[in-house]
């Protein structure tokens, strides 16, 4: 029944020196091998200290699952040939933006011209999914209102405590980081796809950006691909809830897609209002409460990420991802990255290192040891 909603993921991770637990600008010893295994599976990003690998098309979230392991396990085989290791979470406890260096391409160049300092200190490291949705008009009506449940979904993945070596007091500082680039955040609705279209040409006509892929926005439609990319998320260190996360946004789309297909409308409500919410994901993540706001109040996190999973129970089976996503389930008990990082941190008399090792070793739970029959 929904075949139509393709699943592609791209990870972003951290090169570790497993000695120092320091970041490693070792991007291009990486690559080389890297692309003649994986193709164009693997790129570098700006800050040569990270690797990023992406799906093909994957019909399902079995498949999506296999091809994200299987990606984590040839890129922490490649890395560690190097003596090197690779690690998921959204920012690095202590390693500092200043003293990275930066992946020699025109395209990162142009952007560190333009955008200086906030280009140079974005040591950030994030999730993307996409999922397949053919029709542009559809996307933009799925994507108004699946911006209500972007902090829901945010608060389940949160990675990133720290900042250079400092407890930040937030869940996903990555977030904060990241918002200081231009065009970010949760987006305002449209009336139309024409209406986005128009929104495109005219920033181009004005000479802010040159096509869509500078819309950065926690959702968006994809430029050149036919899905909705959710770009929301900190990376969560265990490929378990990555896929789990994957396949929550894949329900959201598909249950708001058969909402529409019904006539049946889903409420939209502000942008300022929904950012309130994103705000209280990034500060306390799933232990602190946001607002639900059909009923206008505030309540614990967690019975809004229990009611969102109702929402799209029903399509769930259609899907084929009951199993992977009721892994949300042991997210909400166990707690996040971000929440186990602080739990390490507290336990070794606040040390960074230990937090490290964690992340690394969590980074590769359940993934397969070998990559090649």
């Amino acid at each position: 029944m929904f075949e139509k909603f393709t699943l592609g993921i791209e990870e972003e991770f951290q090169i570790v020196d497993p000695k120092t637990r320091e970041l490693k600008s070792h991007v291009s010893e990486i690559l080389e091998e890297g692309r003649l295994v994986l193709g164009e599976k693997v790129k570098p990003e700006m800050i040569q200290s990270m690797i990023e690998v992406g799906t093909g098309v994957c019909a399902n979230i079995q498949e999506a699952r296999e091809d994200i392991s299987r990606l984590r396990c040839i890129i922490s085989g490649l890395a560690r040939k190097k003596g090197l290791e690779i690690a998921a979470a959204s920012t690095h406890p202590f390693s500092k933006w200043s003293e990275q260096e930066i992946f020699e391409h025109d395209r990162y160049k142009l952007l560190v011209d333009e955008l200086q300092m906030v280009a140079r200190s974005l040591l950030i490291f994030g999730l993307h999914v996409h999922v397949g949705i053919a029709d542009r008009e559809r996307q933009i009506h799925i994507m108004n209102a699946a911006r209500y449940f972007l902090p829901h979904v945010l608060a389940l993945s949160t990675s990133s405590p720290f900042w250079l070596g400092f407890h930040t007091g937030l869940k996903s500082y990555r977030s904060e980081v990241f918002k200081k680039f231009p065009r970010t955040d949760i987006p305002d609705h449209f009336n139309s796809y024409q209406a986005f279209e128009g929104y495109v040409d005219l920033l181009v006509r004005m000479n802010c950006i040159d096509d869509g892929k500078k819309i950065y926005w926690d959702v968006r439609p994809h430029p050149y691909f036919p899905t909705l990319e959710f770009r929301v998320c900190d990376i969560p260190t265990r490929v378990d809830d990555t896929v789990a996360i994957a396949g929550l946004f894949q329900a959201i789309v598909a249950k708001l897609d058969q909402l529409i297909d019904k006539n049946l409308g889903f409420r939209l409500y502000p942008r300022r209002l929904i950012q309130e919410n994103k705000w209280r994901a990034v500060r306390y993540g799933l232990e602190g409460k946001m607002l639900d706001l059909g009923k206008q109040k505030e309540v614990p996190a967690k019975d809004l990420i229990l009611e969102l999973l109702d929402f799209v129970d029903d399509v769930l089976d259609d899907l084929g991802s009951r199993k992977e996503v009721e892994h949300i389930h042991t997210i909400l008990e166990r707690g996040t990255s971000a929440d186990e990082q602080l739990r390490v941190f507290n336990e070794s008399g606040e040390k960074f290192e230990p937090v490290v090792d964690m992340l690394i070793r969590n980074t590769l739970e359940n993934v397969p040891e070998r990559c090649f029959d």
